[in-house]
């Protein structure tokens, strides 16, 4: 699968551009502002049909316009594939692949394979536990179409719950027969979903390994522990908790809860790693997605690189760099706010690449060479 261009249409601070792109390595340049990173977050809606950094999708609509829509044609097995995003304000947001709307948009996920490393991403590592279940369920997500729909499922059930705890707590009425139903349903969904997730890390765990220790030259010892309290006696527990619940009006226990404790040298990555440390270990995990979602698929993912000349040192940069140059990665976007620094490094690379010079004007040269 390729990406062969995209059309922006008041998508952000793009009122209509359209590019191109190889099948190498597509590199966005531009000083900061100009809307490089907008350009990668476009394609990741493609992906996920939505943005990395706008939850809201209005807020990804161009200033004092109405619509968005991002237009793509992408090459896949020989032939041409279309897709269309859209959003207008006040209506459904709209997802067309093959010229077919989807009905339920999770049934897009996984379609598009892609992996994005941006310089936020040390946020899974120092933030709270949400951040490294959202990496994690992103994988999943992608791989599993099953374990999708599991997590939306349990998901639009636990804002149901929490609903009602909070509604009877106001009531000051704890009624075990209007939360029962809800148990009922979680407590079979909250053990497939930890089920899932054990078993990912059955096979995320030795590649996440390898990647850390070449990043490292094997001077630490990384582990990724998966806490859940979703265990045999789970559903008896969870039904215990019932009061308590009922008192914070809040669902206290479940896969909602789980997370991911990072190690280096068996102690907490979060407290002891340092920077360069943690750094590492969001790059390990981002290439074992990349090969995990490469294995599933059967196709290498979209890799999308934002910034990371400027965030990385030498020798990440030039550990990314050989994988490039060693054809483990398939079709790449990134953005750097130096030309130079970008030429320098990527012109020394055998492979296919294309340069596109944003200015704040929205014109667009380019440069294509190998």
């Amino acid at each position: 699968m390729k990406l062969q261009n995209i059309r922006l249409i008041q998508f952000k601070n793009y009122s209509k551009s359209d590019f191109e792109f190889v099948e190498g390595i597509n590199c966005l340049l531009g000083k900061n502002g100009v809307g490089k990173t907008n350009i990668l977050d476009a394609i990741h809606y493609l992906a996920f049909t939505k943005s990395a950094f706008n939850s809201v999708d209005k807020d990804n609509i161009l200033h004092n316009e109405k619509f968005f829509s991002i237009k793509a044609q992408f090459q896949k097995d020989g032939k041409k594939v279309d897709m269309l995003c859209a959003v207008q304000l006040g209506e459904k947001k709209m997802i067309r692949w093959e010229g077919k709307e989807y009905e339920r948009l999770s049934d897009h996920i996984g379609k598009l394979p892609l992996v994005m490393i941006i310089p936020q991403d040390t946020d899974i590592v120092r933030e709270a536990s949400e951040m490294r279940r959202k990496f994690f369920d992103n994988l999943l997500c992608q791989v599993d179409q099953k374990y999708l729909q599991l997590l939306v499922k349990y998901n639009h059930l636990l804002k149901q719950r929490n609903a009602l705890l909070k509604s009877l707590g106001e009531q000051n009425r704890f009624e075990i027969s209007r939360i029962e139903p809800y148990d009922e349903l979680m407590i079979p969904l909250a053990i497939e979903i930890a089920e899932c997730r054990k078993q990912l890390m059955k096979q995320f765990l030795p590649v996440f390994s390898t990647y850390y220790k070449d990043l490292s030259d094997g001077r630490e010892d990384v582990d990724i522990i998966y806490q859940t309290t979703v265990d045999n006696n789970f559903a008896e527990i969870f039904k215990s908790r019932r009061q308590k619940d009922f008192q914070q009006g809040r669902t206290t226990l479940g896969a909602h809860r789980d997370d991911f404790l990072f190690t280096i040298d068996a102690y907490p990555l979060k407290k002891f790693g340092s920077q360069g440390q943690q750094k590492s270990f969001v790059i390990a995990l981002k290439l074992a997605q990349f090969e995990l979602l490469h294995l599933a698929k059967s196709q290498k993912p979209l890799l999308l690189l934002d910034d990371i000349f400027d965030k990385l040192d030498d020798k990440r940069i030039a550990y990314l760099l050989k994988m490039m140059a060693d054809g483990r990665f398939g079709q790449i976007f990134l953005t750097d706010a130096r030309p130079e620094r970008s030429r320098n490094y990527l012109d020394a690379l055998e492979i296919e690449k294309k340069y596109f010079q944003l200015n704040d004007n929205k014109d667009i040269t380019t440069d294509e060479s190998i």
